[in-house]
């Protein structure tokens, strides 16, 4: 463990140098930019009526308790996010920027598509260990299209591309919870099968726009 902390500290000593700094405020602004705005288009889906719609794959299987699958695993894949981050800082000003852009996209996509709850929706149990916590980052129920869930660690999958067993991982974390969320009933399905296609353009846009924090890891 002290091994482990002494290379981390020598990573981000030489790391750390002042236009990289810089690159990390901006990187930062531009995240809690992206979150604003989801804020206030999480408001608008919830305080639109939407309508049910039938879908053949979640009107064919049954609805099960996915409580500490959605919860928890949620709540694990940001802790292994903050840590591959902590381990991998290179990845830091690209990884945030293309998360930012894939959370303001979005924003955008689920302001357009006003879908009701399914009709056998999952309620998760509020005594779920760490509720509370991912309540308070998810509090939407009202945005469907297209799967955070699904799509943010096909995201980080693309973005850790070159690491091929994270790369493995990642894409089954993806695939993971976007079966966790069609059982639980808490998208529809066209929303977890998007999400990889969705998740793929914004990638190459973000490739296009942040070419330069995308340099700092083909260089490492």
């Amino acid at each position: 463990m002290i091994k482990l902390l002494k290379k981390i500290y020598r990573i981000h000593k030489d790391f750390w140098t002042k236009s990289n700094f810089y690159n990390f405020l901006n990187s930062t602004l531009f995240f809690v930019l992206a979150v604003i705005i989801k804020g206030y288009a999480d408001n608008y889906v919830d305080s639109s009526t939407g309508t049910p719609v039938g879908d053949i794959i979640l009107d064919n299987i049954p609805t099960l308790n996915v409580d500490e699958f959605v919860v928890l695993g949620t709540l694990i894949f940001i802790i292994i996010s903050l840590i591959l981050f902590i381990l991998k800082p290179k990845f830091i000003f690209f990884g945030i920027k293309t998360l930012a852009l894939f959370i303001i996209i979005r924003a955008f996509f689920i302001s357009l598509t006003h879908l009701g709850v399914n009709f056998h929706q999952v309620i998760l149990d509020e005594s779920t260990f760490g509720y509370s916590i991912y309540n308070y980052l998810f509090s939407s129920k009202s945005d469907f299209f297209f799967s955070g869930h699904a799509g943010i660690p096909f995201l980080f999958a693309l973005i850790f591309y070159k690491e091929k067993k994270l790369r493995y991982f990642l894409f089954f974390c993806s695939a993971f919870l976007g079966i966790i969320m069609l059982l639980g009933h808490l998208h529809y399905s066209i929303d977890v099968f998007a999400a990889p296609f969705m998740t793929y353009a914004i990638y190459k846009i973000a490739e296009k726009l942040f070419y330069k924090d995308l340099k700092l890891i083909n260089l490492s």
